[in-house]
């Protein structure tokens, strides 16, 4: 089983898996030696192809049962082009090993268990073995440049929730006006007029994405105009604030008590305090003098 697993590229708990699901026909046995052969490697073969071109395990399971059953060439050829024309992938992300060093110097100490559980509740990453699947490299790299630049992977990981969230609307909203307008009832859906609508289905999907850049951009726009707005209207209030406080303030108070202080005080404290006081204490002969 292990060299048959390291012949196909792929871990040997994935060959339980797919041998459990009946994916894979028995090994021939002598005792307790299990030979495994050539068509066992070509089958691996053909479910990784089947995977590739968007088929899930549970269509290839029934293509093989079909094929075991004695269905028809034709008759499977028909099910595999009908999948496949209707199912061929619209996103082109390459998901990324990463080793738990290789992960570290992503995110450093943001990779805690409570990070990689979110993460994966998300779907972001999926676990194999030792190391982590990482979905899409462009999801990657721009959630570590984020972090880079000071946000923690944890304000990250929130903010992709709610990206999910928005983008599956949005998904949901394209597939309503596809199968309204393009696909319609899908009954009976005969092999050629799959292929029609798998050709319209690849003209639109660049013309979905087109849509929803487009619009990200504008309402990104709006928003940060909106920040910059307010940002300024901040700065004004508080520009006229101070001026206020240093010009009508400041006035009254250098002037007006400048003025009631330095000139009307003084003159008081000198005239009536030097002069008539001293004059009264100098003069009245009923009480003594300083020197008396």
């Amino acid at each position: 089983m292990e060299e048959l697993a390291k012949a196909a590229g792929i871990p040997v708990r994935t060959l339980r898996f797919y041998r459990e699901r009946r994916l894979l026909p028995p090994p021939r046995r002598e005792g307790r030696i299990a030979w495994y052969s050539e068509a066992h490697l070509a089958r691996l073969r053909t479910i990784a192809g089947l995977l590739e071109r968007g088929h899930t395990l549970g269509g290839i399971a029934e293509l093989i049962g079909a094929w075991e059953n004695g269905r028809t060439l034709g008759g499977v050829a028909e099910l595999l082009g009908l999948e496949g024309a209707l199912t061929a992938p619209w996103s082109e992300e390459t998901p990324v090993r990463l080793t738990p060093e290789e992960l570290a110097d992503y995110f450093g100490e943001d990779v805690t268990p409570e990070n990689l559980t979110t993460a994966l509740d998300i779907g972001y990453i999926g676990v194999d073995g030792e190391n982590v699947i990482h979905i899409s490299r462009r999801l990657l790299d721009a959630s570590a440049a984020l972090v880079h630049e000071g946000v923690p992977l944890a304000a990250v990981l929130a903010a992709g929730r709610g990206v999910r969230a928005h983008t599956d609307a949005l998904a949901d909203l394209f597939t309503q006006v596809i199968r309204t307008h393009v696909i319609g009832p899908m009954d009976d859906l005969p092999p050629a007029e799959a292929h029609r609508i798998a050709e319209s289905l690849q003209r639109l999907r660049p013309l979905a994405k087109n849509i929803v850049d487009a619009e990200m951009g504008l309402a990104m726009e709006r928003r940060v105009r909106a920040e910059i707005d307010a940002w300024l209207r901040q700065q004004a209030e508080r520009a006229e604030g101070g001026a206020d406080c240093g010009t009508d303030g400041g006035t009254e108070a250098r002037t007006d008590g400048g003025a009631e202080a330095g000139v009307d005080g003084g003159a008081e404290a000198d005239v009536d305090g030097s002069t008539d006081g001293g004059t009264k204490i100098g003069t009245d002969p009923a009480e003594p003098t300083a020197g008396a």
